[in-house]
């Protein structure tokens, strides 16, 4: 079982940096990949960055691509979601999201594809 933490969401200006941090509690993640994903009010959960961590590969949605830096530190089995140049339009709950990657070789857009989960954080940008 992979138990999933996040923290460091909060209310920032359009415009700030904030940085989310993904704390899993198994020891090694080098078969799995993971993901950020989040959810507006009214609105469908979507993707938003993940990682393959054993190669380090990344992908991102567009609407965030250039704004958005999804990372992970090995040694304290954390991911992270570096966020820049917020915007009102990235107001949401953001969760953190992961599985087995069973040799793939790249990580999944799709939420489907994710068994584990946390519990999420609130980001919130104010104009």
């Amino acid at each position: 079982q992979v138990q999933l933490v996040e923290s460091g969401g909060g209310l920032v200006q359009a415009g700030d940096s904030l940085r989310l941090s993904c704390a899993a509690s198994k020891r090694t993640f080098s078969t799995y990949y993971m993901a950020w994903f989040r959810q507006a009010p009214g609105k469908e959960r979507e993707f938003v960055a993940a990682i393959l961590w054993s190669a380090g590969s990344t992908k991102y949605a567009d609407s965030v691509k250039g704004r958005f830096t999804i990372s992970r530190d090995n040694a304290k089995n954390t991911m992270y979601l570096q966020m820049s140049s917020l915007k009102p339009e990235d107001t949401a709950v953001y969760y953190c999201a992961a599985d087995r990657s069973y040799g793939a070789v790249r990580a999944p857009e799709s939420q489907y594809e994710y068994d584990y989960w946390g519990q999420g954080t609130q980001v919130t940008v104010s104009s």
